[in-house]
C-alpha cells in the first residue's frame, strides 16, 4: 500500500483500476464515469447500504440503481470486491459469485456476465436493466412507490419488514432525458423519503460539454419537484458524501437529491479530450499514467491488493448479514403472529397466485348488443383483485376511459398520508406522464407486486422504452391499452391506432391479447395472471361488441392457445378461413352467417394472441389453419403487416394504409370497408381464386 494511502482509498482506487482494465482488455466501454464516481459508490455501499451479499434477493434490501448504465463496470468491479453470490436461475452453478475474475477480464463480450450495460436476470445484483439514460431513475421511483405501499400494507407496530430504501446513481444523461423529469415530478409529488438519486454531475456528455445543451437550474428544477436537494462539491471527498448521504436518511419527508461535482476521468489529467475518456478506452499509455496518479501499479492488470475483501466484509458485509438476519428472525415471528399476511408475503415474493384467485370472475351472458371490452375487463380486474390483494396499479390520467379503477373504499387511492388517500391505496394515479408510468410499473413489478398500467392504444408511442424493458427483463407488468382501433372515432387520426398492433407484436417476450368479446376478456386476464416471465399487452375496445352465444359457437376457453376456431363449417371442411382479432371477429361472425345462409361454407378463427398460438404445436395450428384451404381473409382494423404469415401472400387482408378518419364510428367503419358486404365478397373471391388456381393445376 502506498504511503499516506487510507484503507478506504486504496478501495476507491482498485474499484477505478478494476473498471480501467476491464475497458481496455475489453478495447470497449466507458472508463471515465468508473474513475470519478467509484468514491460516491464506494462510500455509499461501505458506509451505509444495508445489503447482505450472500443474498442479493433479500425482500428488505436496500436498491442500489445504476442509472448511468454506461458506467457498468463500476458495478461489476463492486460486485466483485464485495463478493455477491449468484441468485439467478440462469446461472449454472448455485455456488458461483455474481461476478468473477473471469467475467471482469471478458467485459463485454460473449457469455461474461459483465455486459455492455447492467442486464436484471443476467448478473445478480443488477436490480433492473439499465442503458437507456432515464430507465434506471424512473424505474427506482418505483421500487420506492413499492416499499412504501408494502410497509403501509404488511409492517405492524412491533414489525417493521419493509423499510427499505432506494439509492439511484445518475448521470448528466440522465437528468436531461424527459423521463426523468416525469418520474422525478411524481415521486416529488408522493413524498417518498427512501429515494435518493445522487447526481453524478461531471459536465460530460458524447457531444462534449453539457454546456453545450444543459444550462438549467438543476437544483432550482428539483426544488421546484418538493425534493430536498443538498451538495458535494467534490466527488474525492468522503466526508462531505458521508454528510450528503446522513442528511438523505434524516430527511422524512420529501425525496432527497444528491448533486456531487465529479470530474470524467477524474485524477487522470493527460487525456487532452475528456470527451474519449467518456466513450471510448483510455488506451495503454493513459491507462498507465491513471494508475500512477491513483498509486496503483500500471504494470499489473485486474490486480486486487490484500485486505480489499476483508475490508468490504467487514462493513458492508457484516452490517448486511446482521440487517438480514435480524430481518429473517422477525419474519419468522410475524409468520406465527400473522399468517395469512406472512403467507400473502410468501406467495407474492414467488410470483404464485393464493388458492380461489379466479373464483369471482364474473359470467357474461349472450347478448347481441354487447358491452365494450374495457368495460368488462373492468368488472374482471376488480374480481381478480378482490382475491389477490397485490394486485394494483393505475393509468395515465384515464382510470375513467381505461376502466381501470378498483372500485371499493377498502382499495383507495395510492397518497402520502394527507393527500386524499395514503400509501395503502390499490389506485395508483400517474398524471401525463405515460412514459415515467411504464417505467415505475417495471420497478413496482422488480419488487414482485403485481402492476398494471393503463392509457389509449395509441399513447403506447410515449413508452416504447420502457415496455421494450419489460421484455427484457422478462417481468410480468401488466399493460392495459384501450380504444384500440379506428373504431374510437370521432377522435380521428391523432388518436386511432394503425401500426401499434403490429408494433407490439413485433417486440420480442411480449404477449399481446386482443379479446373479441366479454367472455374472451374473461379468458385473457386468466392467462395473463398466470404469467410469470413476460409482460402482456390487453387491447380493449371503446365501443360495445356483442357477446357471442356460446352454446352456439365455441367456448372462449381457446383464448389460451392464442386462437381458435369459433364457428366452423358443418362438416369440418370449410372452402374459406376467415380470420380476426378484437372487434372484427364479430363483423367475420355477420359475413359467416350471411355465407352460411348462400351455401358457402367458412370458418371464423378468432386469434387474440399471436404469440400464444405461434407458441403451440405445428399439429394445433394446421388443426386450426389447415394448410390444404388457401382461401384466407384476414380482418382488422389496424396496420395489415405481419397478417401475410398466416394469410399467405395470395390471401387477402382487409386493414389500414393511412391514418385513418375523424367520424362516428360507424361513418368510419363504412369508409374503410369494415362491413359484413365487403367480408363476403373478399371471401368470395378467395374461394374462385383459389378454385381456378386448383383447377389450372389439375389441367396440367
Amino acid at each position: 500500500m502506498p504511503e499516506q494511502m487510507t484503507l478506504d482509498q486504496l478501495c476507491i482506487n482498485t474499484l477505478r483500476s478494476l473498471s480501467i482494465d476491464a475497458v481496455e482488455n475489453a478495447h470497449s466501454g466507458h472508463p471515465g464515469t468508473p474513475m470519478g464516481a467509484a468514491p460516491t459508490a464506494y462510500c455509499l455501499w461501505q458506509r451505509f447500504l444495508r445489503y447482505d451479499p450472500d443474498d442479493p434477493e433479500w425482500p428488505n434490501r436496500d436498491r442500489f440503481i445504476l442509472s448511468a448504465g454506461h458506467a457498468s463496470a463500476l458495478l461489476y468491479s463492486l460486485l466483485y470486491l464485495t463478493e455477491v453470490k449468484a441468485a439467478s436461475p440462469r446461472y449454472d452453478t448455485t455456488d458461483r459469485l455474481a461476478v468473477t475474475l473471469d467475467d471482469l477480464k471478458n467485459f463485454r463480450q460473449a457469455g461474461s456476465r459483465c455486459t455492455g450495460h447492467p442486464e436484471y436476470g443476467w448478473t445478480s445484483g443488477v436490480e433492473t436493466t439499465t442503458g437507456p439514460l432515464g430507465q434506471g431513475a424512473a424505474v427506482s421511483v418505483g421500487m420506492a412507490m413499492a416499499e412504501r405501499w408494502l410497509g403501509a400494507t404488511y409492517n405492524r407496530p412491533d414489525f417493521k419488514l419493509f423499510d427499505y430504501n432506494v439509492y439511484a446513481l445518475c448521470s448528466d444523461g440522465d437528468i436531461m432525458e424527459g423521463i426523468s423529469s416525469e418520474a422525478a415530478s411524481l415521486a416529488g409529488h408522493l413524498k417518498l423519503a427512501n429515494l435518493c438519486w445522487i447526481y453524478d454531475d461531471n459536465h460530460i456528455t458524447i457531444e462534449g460539454s453539457t454546456d453545450l445543451t444543459f444550462t438549467e437550474d438543476t437544483a432550482g428544477r428539483f426544488l421546484s419537484y418538493g425534493w430536498n436537494v443538498t451538495r458535494v462539491g467534490d466527488a474525492n471527498d468522503l466526508n462531505l458524501l458521508t454528510q450528503a448521504y446522513e442528511a438523505f436518511l434524516n430527511t422524512h419527508d420529501r425525496p432527497t437529491l444528491i448533486i456531487v461535482r465529479s470530474h470524467i476521468g477524474y485524477g487522470a489529467p493527460h487525456k487532452q479530450d475528456t470527451r474519449e475518456a467518456h466513450g471510448e478506452p483510455l488506451g495503454a499509455e493513459e491507462a498507465r499514467l491513471a494508475k500512477e496518479f491513483y498509486g496503483c501499479d500500471p504494470d499489473k492488470q485486474f490486480y486486487v491488493p490484500d485486505g480489499i475483501r476483508e475490508h468490504f466484509k467487514a462493513q458492508l458485509g457484516q452490517r448486511g448479514a446482521a440487517t438480514h438476519e435480524a430481518w429473517k428472525k422477525s419474519f419468522a415471528s410475524y409468520h406465527t403472529r400473522y399468517p395469512d399476511l406472512a403467507e400473502q408475503i410468501d406467495c407474492m415474493q414467488q410470483r404464485g397466485l393464493p388458492a380461489g384467485w379466479d373464483s369471482a370472475l364474473p359470467a357474461f351472458p349472450a347478448d347481441a348488443k354487447g358491452i365494450a371490452t374495457r368495460e368488462s375487463s373492468g368488472k374482471v380486474l376488480n374480481a381478480i383483485a378482490g382475491k389477490i390483494p397485490w394486485l394494483l396499479g393505475g393509468a395515465a390520467d384515464l382510470a375513467p376511459s381505461t376502466k381501470t379503477e378498483l372500485k371499493g373504499e377498502e382499495y383507495g387511492d395510492f397518497q402520502a398520508p394527507g393527500q386524499r388517500g395514503d400509501y395503502r391505496g390499490r389506485n395508483f394515479h400517474f398524471g401525463l406522464r405515460e412514459h415515467a408510468m411504464c417505467a415505475i410499473s417495471n420497478g413496482m413489478s422488480l419488487s414482485k407486486l403485481r402492476f398494471y398500467a393503463a392509457s389509449f392504444l395509441i399513447f403506447s408511442d410515449y413508452c416504447r422504452a420502457a415496455i421494450r424493458l419489460s421484455s427484457m427483463m422478462e417481468i410480468p407488468v401488466i399493460y392495459i391499452w384501450t380504444h384500440d382501433s379506428i373504431s374510437l372515432g370521432e377522435d380521428g387520426p391523432t388518436h386511432q391506432p394503425i401500426s401499434h398492433l403490429a408494433s407490439l407484436r413485433a417486440m420480442v417476450g411480449m404477449i399481446v391479447l386482443r379479446p373479441a368479446d366479454a367472455n374472451e376478456v374473461i379468458e385473457a386476464w386468466r392467462v395473463i395472471m398466470q404469467l410469470r416471465d413476460c409482460p402482456a399487452c390487453l387491447i380493449l375496445t371503446r365501443q360495445a361488441v356483442p357477446t357471442f352465444d356460446r352454446t352456439r359457437y365455441a367456448p372462449a376457453s381457446g383464448v389460451s392457445r392464442g386462437a381458435y376456431v369459433l364457428a366452423d363449417a358443418e362438416d369440418g371442411k370449410p372452402d374459406v378461413l376467415l380470420l380476426a382479432t378484437g372487434s372484427e371477429v364479430a363483423l367475420c361472425i355477420t359475413a359467416y352467417e350471411q355465407l352460411k345462409s348462400e351455401g358457402i361454407k367458412a370458418r371464423v378463427i378468432s386469434m387474440p394472441s399471436w404469440e400464444l398460438f405461434d407458441n403451440q404445436s405445428q399439429e394445433y395450428r394446421d388443426s386450426i389453419l389447415p394448410p390444404q384451404i388457401w382461401a384466407r381473409v384476414a380482418v382488422e382494423e389496424a396496420s395489415t403487416f405481419g397478417w401475410e404469415r398466416y394469410t399467405g401472400v395470395a390471401g387477402r387482408i382487409l386493414g389500414m394504409r393511412c391514418f385513418g378518419l375523424s367520424a362516428p364510428a360507424k361513418v368510419v367503419a363504412q369508409h374503410f370497408g369494415f362491413e359484413p358486404g365487403h367480408v363476403v365478397a373478399a371471401a368470395k373471391e378467395q374461394i374462385a381464386r383459389h378454385a381456378s388456381h386448383s383447377s389450372g393445376q389439375a389441367g396440367r
